[in-house]
């Protein structure tokens, strides 16, 4: 778990950006694994995309590829 009590200001940009994208990384990780998780356990693409709070085309357009195993890692 990230300690966020333990990253950087924005008084340090180099660090600063490297804990977004580390961020980032660990988020986009996590959404991929509860989607698929989701998908297995016969959630709609409509109550994914309600979780997620975007719209449900905008969840399958960035998350389809979990469904079919398509991945890139």
């Amino acid at each position: 778990m990230v300690d966020l009590n333990t990253l950087p200001g924005p008084d340090d940009p180099e660090n600063a950006f490297a804990a977004v994208i580390a961020l980032r990384r660990l988020a986009d990780g996590l959404e991929r694994r509860a989607v698929r998780s989701a998908l297995k356990q016969g959630w709609s693409w409509a109550r994914i995309a309600q979780a997620l709070g975007v719209t449900k085309q905008a969840a399958h357009k960035r998350l389809s590829d979990v469904a079919t195993g398509d991945e890139t890692p």
